[in-house]
């Protein structure tokens, strides 16, 4: 069996307990024709970065599936014909993780906000009054 990884974005006015329905009609496709899905990630609602059929935000949904390639054709073949699913996308990958997706991580520290990282105080003298001091 081959592994995927796919991502489902649902339309902002659906509420999460009909997106984890969706997510279940979606796992049962799969199971039923002889996969399974591994993971399920909730990333939440977030702003798209352009409106997609008049939504300005989406659900957004991972799941990692170990399963034929006829059961994922069968799942978007659903999903393409669902009204609450704005996009989808699938791919195949080589292994699947068992760790928290990149969404999922907690972000790194930046450090103070006063701190310049490197790009200079951004005031007092410039560049060429030093050279030339």
């Amino acid at each position: 069996m081959a592994f995927y990884e796919h991502v489902f974005l649902a339309r902002q006015d659906i509420q999460s307990a009909q997106v984890d329905a969706l997510v279940d009609e979606y796992k049962k496709i799969i199971e039923d024709n002889g996969g399974k899905v591994t993971k399920t990630e909730y990333w939440g609602l977030k702003p798209l970065a352009y409106k997609i059929k008049k939504n300005r935000k989406a659900h957004y949904v991972l799941l990692n599936i170990d399963s034929p390639h006829p059961a994922v054709a069968e799942m978007e073949r659903v999903e393409a014909l669902s009204e609450d699913i704005i996009r989808a996308m699938t791919v195949r990958v080589d292994s699947l993780d068992d760790g928290p997706s990149i969404m999922m991580q907690p972000k790194p520290e930046r450090g103070r906000r006063d701190d310049r990282g490197g790009r200079g105080d951004r005031g007092g003298r410039g560049d060429r009054e030093r050279r030339n001091a």
